[in-house]
């Protein structure tokens, strides 16, 4: 195996760990802005919470190794939803960055799992 794989994995894995904790931080401390994109999006009040608690557990998952893979399948999940939610609604100037960060999600995903299956 490429002896940069790993590196490479643990790179993008911190980064989109960072993105989701602070997009975390965001939706528990959520401004006006948001909230009314929630509201417009038809998400109850609460629902940022939900979004909190999702990327928060993302990004933990994201900072070990071991449970890396978990962590960017959640967040692949959790960016799926947000693109899927900004599209349905025809929001597509919020529709970019939900779908680099799935992608990129799915990138850590894939190196994470070439990298867990390689022999050291």
């Amino acid at each position: 195996m490429n002896k940069s794989l790993p590196v490479l994995s643990s790179i993008l894995a911190w980064l989109l760990a960072a993105f989701f904790l602070f997009g975390a931080y965001g939706n528990i401390f959520i401004s006006e802005e948001n909230a009314a994109a929630y509201a417009a999006w038809g998400y109850p009040d609460w629902f940022h919470y939900i979004t909190a608690i999702l990327e928060l557990a993302a990004g933990l998952l994201l900072i070990r190794a071991a449970s890396r893979p978990y962590g960017a399948g959640l967040g692949a999940m959790v960016m799926a939803a947000a693109s899927l939610t900004t599209l349905v609604n025809a929001d597509y100037g919020h529709a970019v960055a939900p779908s680099i960060v799935l992608l990129v999600s799915l990138v850590v995903l894939g190196l994470s799992l070439a990298v867990r299956r390689s022999p050291t």
